[in-house]
C-alpha cells in the first residue's frame, strides 16, 4: 500500500490513511522512547495487540517512511525499528493532540494514565 499517491488530495483522510487504526500511534510513541526497538519489546509494551496486528502495521509505518526497519544477519537473526527523521516531524503534533486529548478526558472526569507515559497531570 502505497500513502502517496492517494486519490484524494484531502490532507485529513492522507493523515487518517497514514496514522489511522488502533495500533499505529501507540507504536509511534513506543519508539519516541529513545532509540532502536527490537519487535519482542515493542510488543511487550503494547499489550494485547497481536503478531499480525503489530507486524502489518509496523510494515505499514515503514511504507509510510515514518518507521525504519534494520535487519541484522545474526544468528539468531535481530530486527529493530526506530522512527526516521520524517517519523518524528510527527511527534510535536502527537504531543499537542495528546494534550488536548487530555483536556478533554479530565473534563469528562476520566483520570488519565498511559502505561507508556505514567500519570498525566
Amino acid at each position: 500500500m502505497t500513502y502517496r499517491h492517494q486519490d484524494s488530495s484531502c490532507p485529513l483522510r492522507h493523515l487518517s490513511n497514514v496514522l489511522g487504526g488502533k495500533w499505529k500511534l501507540p507504536i509511534i510513541c513506543v519508539l519516541s522512547a529513545g532509540g532502536a526497538k527490537r519487535y519482542s519489546i515493542i510488543k511487550r509494551r503494547l499489550g494485547d495487540i497481536t503478531n499480525v496486528m503489530l507486524a502489518k502495521s509496523l510494515r505499514e509505518l515503514e511504507e509510510a517512511g515514518l518507521v525504519h526497519r534494520e535487519q541484522y544477519n545474526e544468528i539468531p537473526p535481530r530486527v529493530e525499528y526506530s522512527l526516521t527523521d520524517r517519523g518524528r516531524e510527527v511527534l510535536p503534533f502527537l504531543t499537542q493532540a495528546a494534550m488536548w486529548a487530555v483536556n478533554d478526558m479530565k473534563h469528562d472526569g476520566v483520570k488519565v494514565f498511559c502505561d507508556e507515559c505514567a500519570e498525566i497531570e
